[in-house]
């Protein structure tokens, strides 16, 4: 295979496991709402919680709020909501000034791409102030190309489409055969890039799908990040020291 210039990463459970983070911090929020008041057992406050996240998407603003007006717990009567709503905010973000981490092998992979003088970027699917707060609380932007990060929201274009992938190599003049994506999702992450010729790397630690669907073929499958060196070092070329 010919010479990589680039590789771009997806960030939600490739750089870091954000369903094991979402589930700490949920739980922790759900911790202080009953701490701060609201009167019910913690399972069952759990248990709405995520039909709540299911029905209006993670994304959505006020899960806290549409959380009490579900429940409709006695100890509304005595407590002010807000107050209630406040302590599930601060115990979710708390969490995450705590416990934002990426996987132990991504920053001393992006340090051997950056000092092999490849670009190392992000192509990401979400809100951008999330998705460029995650980027920053895990500690990446000094392991990044700042001209290389790419945001669904920001560009207006969403995964799996893949003019998203374009905007990428057209910004940044390379060609397709020239960069590598990597990510979790082969129906997002995959798929889509595969299909402008770009270089493909199923990450699978944190995927949740144990295999790839049919007709979704990566170029390369690896479970951490030493493996992926490995490859870019085998494969492709890359000066990156063995581990």
């Amino acid at each position: 295979m010919g010479a990589l210039s680039a590789v771009l990463f997806d960030i939600d459970d490739t750089l870091f496991s954000t369903t094991e983070f979402a589930s700490r911090a949920r739980d922790n929020a759900v911790r202080a709402m009953v701490d701060a008041g609201l009167g019910l057992p913690m399972d069952v406050v759990r248990r709405e919680l995520d039909e709540v996240i299911a029905e209006f998407s993670s994304n959505y603003d006020h899960h806290f709020d549409k959380l009490l007006e579900r429940l409709r717990p006695p100890s509304l009567m005595r407590i002010n909501p807000a107050l209630i709503v406040a302590a599930g905010v601060a115990g979710y973000h708390d969490t995450k000034f705590r416990e934002l981490h990426p996987f132990a092998d991504v920053v001393p992979l992006l340090g051997d791409l950056r000092q092999a003088g490849l670009r190392t970027g992000i192509v990401t699917h979400g809100w951008t102030v999330k998705q460029a707060e995650k980027l920053v609380r895990l500690g990446l932007l000094p392991h990044l190309d700042l001209d290389a990060v790419f945001i669904s929201d920001q560009i207006g274009i969403a995964k799996p489409n893949p003019k998203l992938y374009q905007v990428a190599l057209t910004d940044l003049a390379l060609p397709a055969a020239k960069v590598m994506y990597v990510g979790d999702n082969p129906s997002h992450d995959i798929a889509p890039p595969a299909s402008l010729g770009m270089r493909t790397a199923w990450s699978r630690r944190a995927a949740r799908t144990a295999s790839l669907p049919e007709g979704i073929r990566a170029d390369h499958t690896v479970d951490n990040f030493d493996e992926l060196a490995a490859i870019l070092r085998d494969t492709y070329g890359v000066p990156i020291r063995a581990r």
